[in-house]
């Protein structure tokens, strides 16, 4: 009898179980990445893509563009060591591919975080063909800016963008995203 009471407040005692179904899927941490991948084949593009980006043993779940509140912003080898292969990941994702050679496409994500660690910011997701002197990363950056200015009224502490570029040979992918760890 002893054992199983020992057991249960061992339980109870433990900080770490979330508290509501809520806590389970909002992310703690969040990384950022990007990747480029040249292939014969479309969806093999794809997949170089994300392995350049560090992502691709993952099971990658695209989710809408919410910075959560009190989300905290990790270097990739960090977020990476919390993740196992094969585990269900929540990611912001931009991604183009294309077969159309000479052309430039891109992949960005721009991120703005308020200066209030309890309220959400915004997080945009653009891709295409680069036009020239276009500068996407910036226009991601400040998209996100607008969002949470219109949302609730107030500038972003912080912007930032994630962006890649590449010129297409055979079939190129484009990735750039930011990845969740709940």
């Amino acid at each position: 009898m002893e054992d199983s009471t020992k057991s249960k407040q061992t339980f109870e005692d433990k900080k770490s179980y979330p508290t509501t179904i809520a806590d389970l899927f909002k992310p703690k941490k969040v990384f950022f990445v990007k990747g480029v991948g040249k292939h014969e084949d479309e969806l093999v593009s794809f997949e170089l893509a994300l392995r350049d980006a560090k992502i691709e043993k993952f099971n990658l779940v695209l989710v809408s563009s919410i910075f959560p509140p009190g989300c905290e912003i990790v270097e990739v080898d960090e977020g990476l060591s919390y993740l196992h292969p094969g585990q269900i990941v929540f990611c912001v994702m931009a991604r183009k591919s294309s077969n159309k050679s000479g052309r430039r496409i891109y992949a960005s994500i721009g991120t703005a975080i308020p200066e209030d660690p309890n309220v959400n910011g915004y997080i945009t997701e653009y891709q295409g063909y680069c036009e020239e002197n276009q500068d996407v990363g910036s226009y991601a950056e400040k998209m996100a800016a607008y969002m949470l200015e219109t949302a609730f009224g107030i500038k972003a502490k912080k912007t930032f963008n994630v962006t890649v570029e590449a010129e297409v040979e055979k079939f190129t992918t484009v990735v750039a995203a930011a990845v969740f760890v709940v």
